[in-house]
């Protein structure tokens, strides 16, 4: 979740839902009963730029050959691609191991009281702190649809948490999956993070961390990592967007069009997991709704990013600006890291929906607050939806 003021994290930390980069090591071996994930396919035939995308990439001076090789590390602020049509995502095998993977931080940072304009529109009483409860593993029997999204920043490694949801597109066979616009980009000072990837049931045993550190990458990511092929999200984040302050929160939301880092399954995401979320764009009023549950992998203090936990309140109105969406929040301790867990509750039909994902929180940890998916929510997802509907 991003704080609306800075939280100054260890010299190992960046923001609150970053990651510190750490070498990359060797893939471990398969696991015994784990998934599997499937065989190896050439990067570069797994995704195929399109000839006017390389165009417009070359001229920021980008050599996808040496992208590859390490050139996605130059973040230079002509390379820092910024425009929806210049995102660009090459499957680096192997770039994620189970190092890199544990090591990530947190991208955002908390938020202040103070720094609440409250009286600029609805905003009910803060609510009170609801103790973060740990998912019971194995994870992907109790919440198969969450998992981390991991990215690479200027300042590092970094992680969220994220959901796979419904593609009306591809019915019982998406490959989408929904999370934080700022656990893609950067927002108004900057541009797309690189190495985009999606994990789900991340650390599905609930290892300690201690053991962690000799897990292999099939234990840690028992259902394979997924690149994201295409990301997009608001107009709105991407020129108000910020890590503090609560700027763009409210539009602070993105859908992921995702494809196996190690082809040859022939099975999408949705097949995979065994599940994904409905999205729905028109969620109750906050008076209507009981109970919301968000669900994520907290990273900040005193959390360390590697086991799943999850909050229930019963949501309240948070209103930073007059002339935008009124946000939900509800009581939770969890922290950064968290940014982009979705939140379920029952939708407009009666049946549990993804209504909203993390965004915000204060740095004392009490309350997490995400915007309320609307008509500029769904457009972004119908883009990406019908990007994809012939394939």
């Amino acid at each position: 979740m991003r704080s609306i003021r800075p939280l100054l994290m260890a010299a190992s930390a960046v923001a609150a839902l970053t990651l510190t980069a750490t070498a990359c090591g060797p893939t471990e071996e398969n696991a015994g009963d784990k998934p599997s994930a499937p065989t190896s396919l050439n990067p570069a035939d797994k995704i195929k730029i399109p000839e006017d995308l390389k165009e417009r990439l070359k001229e920021h001076g980008i050599d996808l050959d040496k992208w590859r090789d390490g050139e996605w590390k130059n973040w230079d602020r002509d390379k820092w691609l910024r425009e929806a049509k210049d995102f660009v995502n090459p499957i680096i095998e192997d770039l994620w191991d189970p190092d890199r993977m544990r090591d990530a931080e947190r991208p955002d940072k908390p938020v202040e009281e103070e720094d609440i304009s409250g009286d600029e529109g609805v905003t009910d009483p803060t609510p009170a702190a609801v103790k973060a409860k740990a998912v019971a593993p194995k994870y992907h029997g109790n919440a198969a649809e969450a998992g981390k999204v991991f990215f690479d920043g200027p300042e590092g490694s970094m992680v969220c948490s994220a959901t796979v949801v419904q593609d009306p597109a591809h019915p019982g066979k998406s490959n989408m999956v929904w999370t934080a616009g700022h656990c893609v980009h950067k927002g108004q000072k900057g541009g797309w993070y690189r190495n985009i990837a999606f994990v789900p049931s991340y650390n599905d045993s609930a290892l300690p961390t201690s053991d962690l550190e000799k897990a292999t990458r099939e234990q840690i990511a028992p259902y394979g990592v997924w690149w994201a092929d295409w990301v997009k999200t608001s107009d709105q984040w991407i020129a108000e967007g910020a890590s503090t302050g609560g700027a763009g929160a409210p539009y602070d939301f993105a859908v992921i069009q995702v494809t196996p880092e190690k082809g040859g399954s022939g099975k999408s995401l949705e097949e995979t997991v065994g599940s994904a979320l409905p999205v729905d764009f028109n969620a109750p009023a906050v008076p209507k709704i009981a109970s919301m549950t968000a669900t994520g992998y907290p990273a900040a203090p005193p959390f360390d990013g590697q086991k799943m936990f999850q909050c229930q309140d019963k949501p309240g109105r948070l209103s930073l600006k007059a002339e935008q969406p009124t946000m939900y929040r509800i009581g939770c301790t969890m922290t950064g890291g968290s940014s982009g867990g979705g939140w379920v509750a029952q939708g407009s039909d009666g049946k549990p929906a993804l209504v909203s994902n993390t965004s915000i929180g204060p740095a004392t940890a009490g309350w997490l607050a995400g915007p309320r998916l609307g008509p500029e929510a769904k457009a972004i997802f119908d883009e990406v939806s019908k990007k994809y509907a012939g394939q």
